[in-house]
């Protein structure tokens, strides 16, 4: 049981945010239009983590939904699942639902109980039933169904968790000519001057714009296209690099406006400053070998709509986490030539 608790914090923090997301619905309304997306979010931690809380109690929670489905409240009906041999139960209310308000506080009042488990862990199973029997309730009156929140979490836990089969993983421009696509094998040449500006070297030719830090402290991000080559080598994407190395995809009009155009530049390159922000306090990642999930979770929206979108989480951890062993590489050794394997979604780093 000494493992309980933070697994019950953790649940108690999640129904927190339900009922922040709530709130955020009630005061504004349509405005608020990430509501639902939100809503299915944090329902779905709370449902990892009474998972969690089930497994470490030997409990399987099939069965603590399944009696708090065959409540006298609900009516079931059996229809067909994924599997033949695993029909689905769909659960109704038959009395009205309560106003959502209500049905949140008892939620949190059910959450409150679980609580409790750790110092009195006597009869785990009555407490749990009560809480599940609020989640349905709550998951009834916020218009989403167990299913929904169950699917959602089953993607992006495989996505977050899972090291993706190379088979499976997307890829953005196989079907154009070489001139249009990242190179599979690239070396690129960064090189810093006395003035402090650095360039990078291409096949031989210098290309792009020399950069600096354009900060007061210095703080390495004139090497930020590390993270441009690690994008382009790992997740096969990077509208940056694509105009760097003049390689956008023109032969497509609408993939080089929507896909490689100024938009979609602007996005990676702002998203590439906000994480060397949060980078920067956790010393560029030294010695780290996973990225929170809250700062994963922030990128998958940042790059929605865009191709990339496709990539799971895991691939862009691994992305972020070999972009920064090479750029702490290149800062450290004031340049360096940096090495793009895209066939095998590497990026590695060689001294001057």
């Amino acid at each position: 049981m000494s493992d309980l608790q933070p697994v019950l914090l953790g649940l108690f923090g999640e129904v927190g945010s339900i009922m922040s997301t709530a709130k955020q619905l009630n005061r504004e309304g349509e405005a608020f239009a990430g509501y639902r997306q939100a809503a299915v979010e944090e329902f779905g931690d709370a449902l990892w983590y009474l998972a969690a809380i089930c497994r470490r109690l030997k409990i399987d929670i099939d069965k603590v939904f399944l009696e708090a489905i065959q409540a006298t409240r609900y009516e079931g009906t059996l229809v067909a699942g994924n599997t033949p041999d695993r029909p689905a139960n769909i659960a109704t209310h038959v009395k009205p639902i309560s106003h959502l308000d209500s049905v949140l506080l008892r939620l949190g009042e059910a959450t409150a109980a679980l609580l409790t488990l750790n110092a009195n862990p006597s009869n785990p199973k009555t407490v749990l039933l009560s809480f599940a029997d609020c989640y349905l309730e709550a998951l009834e009156a916020a218009g989403m169904t167990l299913g929904l929140i169950v699917e959602y979490n089953i993607a992006k836990t495989r996505g977050r968790f899972l090291v993706p089969a190379p088979n499976t993983l997307p890829t953005f421009d196989d079907e154009f000519e070489a001139e249009e696509r990242i190179p599979e094998y690239f070396e690129m040449r960064m090189v810093q001057r006395k003035s402090g500006n650095t360039y990078i070297q291409w096949n031989g030719v210098f290309i792009g714009e020399p950069l600096t830090d354009n900060i007061r402290d210095e703080d390495g991000y004139r090497f930020h296209d590390v993270f441009h080559f690690a994008h382009a080598s790992i997740l096969h994407w990077s509208p940056t690099f694509r105009s760097l190395i003049k390689q956008k995809r023109k032969s497509n009009p609408k993939i080089d406006e929507a896909q490689d155009g100024g938009r979609a530049i602007v996005v990676e390159e702002g998203l590439t400053a906000w994480i060397f922000s949060r980078a920067k306090q956790l010393g560029f990642f030294a010695g780290r070998k996973s990225i929170s999930f809250d700062m994963l979770k922030t990128i998958q929206q940042f790059v929605s709509g865009y191709e990339v979108e496709e990539c799971p989480l895991k691939l862009w951890e691994d992305a972020i986490l070999q972009g920064y062993e090479v750029f702490r590489n290149v800062r450290d050794n004031n340049g360096g030539t940096v090495i793009g394997d895209r066939k095998n979604r590497r990026v590695s780093y060689q001294l001057p």
